[in-house]
């Protein structure tokens, strides 16, 4: 269903209750609005937080992480996948 939203001298829009209702839209979301040739697509986003690593950081995690002789053979005979 088409509704008029009014633009405000701040470029701001209000979307309609039953509207943010329906798409579970709260105050603080994240949208994201597409610019198509004529016309605005808005749709909810979501927001993911993420870590970048050095490769320093990998190479001191794979280096703790590193089995000695010893507790490699040992997990290779429990599942049996010694040869």
């Amino acid at each position: 269903m088409a509704q008029t939203l009014v633009v405000s001298d701040r470029g701001q829009i209000t979307l309609p209750a039953r509207v943010r209702k329906r798409m579970g839209i709260k105050g603080g979301d994240v949208m994201i609005l597409e610019d198509r040739p004529e016309e605005i697509v808005l749709r909810p986003g979501i927001v993911l937080e993420f870590e970048r690593y050095s490769d320093e950081q990998i190479a001191e995690w794979d280096a703790a992480d590193r089995l000695d002789g010893e507790e490699r053979a040992r997990l290779l005979q429990a599942l049996n996948l010694r040869k």
